[in-house]
């Protein structure tokens, strides 16, 4: 990707790299890796994958396996190597003198999409913020010119020194800064949320793998007319509507939060906190599920695990498995109302198109549940159900 400054050509050729550790999770075919590099405007020409028991401390993969890596992106023209895992700073450098082209790791190419997408002042800040901590550890590898400077007569430390430090002070201070603008925003919502508190409002939040349909399932709720995509990360800024449920006889705030991903930067993890501060103080969390993804049991697990990092795996779930449309006739469930059994606990589950609105009334029905649930059964009004 070159400089991190610069933008991404729409057709530059990638090839697309991923090392296999003996983690259950790994994607063999690098799949979902192939659809982040299109979703950053990367053409991926050519895929490798490899097995190894630990990371080559040098180059991660090894001298043999990188002079194969510089062979196939030869062959295909390839003009940069994306890897699938993170890189440490020393890798991505090494790499980048033993292939002479730019490699980019999974955390950087995150980072590039959250960039392209973020359209709120909101959003800009805490990509900006991500951005600005994954550099500071890589001042060394993506400044060359640094390694050209020189210090004066008596300069300690030998050369670059100054310059490098010079640059660190500065990616400092905007960090510093950054993070003041990001707590006046955090301050923001927070008083939006005690508005909403204080008018009894019952708080709703879609949670998911990215891609896993939230967007469309919130616009067909709400009829929002939020920007939805079959590419991954098409929305980051949470959107928050009101939806009216008749049987309750109230409105509930329905937000549509940032999609979760594997191995999700935690410089993201953390600068979201804002953005993910919807799902931290939801009454309830609509976890969507892309059905039709034979994978789907490892992006649930991914996302529990991001949900407990920020604190929001204790509050009510229910799972809601998406893309009913899109799944084969033979794997079809027969119940389209269950439980999936997660962590031991059975947790209850709804099978619904977003797209061709299946299902849609029964979820209604069950948010509607849980709304009178929390009121108390003393509060749940007489007459009789019509969904």
């Amino acid at each position: 990707m070159g400089s991190p400054d610069t933008p991404n050509s729409p057709t530059t050729p990638v090839l697309l790299v991923g090392v296999d550790f003996g983690l259950p999770h790994f994607d063999s075919e690098l799949e979902e890796l192939g659809l982040l590099a299109q979703t950053a405007g990367l053409n991926p020409v050519a895929r490798l994958s490899c097995k190894r028991k630990v990371p080559d401390a040098a180059l991660f993969v090894g001298s043999g396996k990188a002079d194969e890596i510089r062979m196939l992106a030869q062959m295909h023209g390839a003009q940069e190597v994306l890897f699938d895992q993170a890189l440490s700073p020393a890798q991505q450098r090494n790499l980048e003198r033993h292939l002479d082209m730019p490699v980019t790791d999974r955390t950087l190419l995150i980072l590039e999409i959250f960039g392209q997408r973020a359209r709120s002042h909101e959003g800009k800040l805490q990509v900006e913020l991500a951005r600005l901590q994954y550099l500071a550890t890589r001042l060394v590898r993506r400044w060359s010119h640094l390694e050209r400077q020189r210090g004066g007569i008596g300069a300690r430390g030998g050369p670059g020194e100054t310059q490098i430090e010079l640059d660190r002070r500065m990616i400092d201070k905007s960090i510093k800064s950054t993070r003041e603008r990001l707590i006046k925003v955090k301050k923001q919502r927070a008083t939006q949320r005690r508005q909403r508190e204080r008018r009894d409002v019952f708080n709703v939040s879609l949670v998911g793998y990215t891609n896993a349909g939230k967007s469309t399932l919130f616009n067909a709720l709400v009829k929002a007319g939020a920007y939805a995509a079959d590419q991954l990360f098409a929305t980051l800024d949470t959107t928050t509507r009101q939806l009216y449920l008749s049987d309750a006889r109230q409105s509930v705030s329905l937000s549509d939060t940032v999609g979760f991903i594997r191995d999700l930067p935690h410089g993201l993890v953390d600068a979201f906190q804002a953005t993910l501060q919807e799902a931290i103080d939801a009454d309830l969390l609509l976890h969507v599920v892309d059905a039709s993804n034979p994978a789907f049991p490892e992006q649930i697990a991914e996302v529990q695990k991001v949900l407990a990092e920020i604190g929001a795996d204790g509050i009510p779930q229910l799972l809601i498995f998406n893309k009913l449309d899109a799944v084969p006739a033979e794997l079809r469930p027969v119940l389209l109302q269950d439980t999936y059994e997660w962590d031991g606990q059975p947790v209850p589950r709804l099978f619904v198109s977003a797209r061709s609105g299946e299902g849609l009334p029964a979820l209604r029905q069950s948010l509607t549940e849980s709304v009178l649930a929390a009121k108390g059964a003393d509060k749940i009004p007489d007459y009789p159900a019509d969904l």
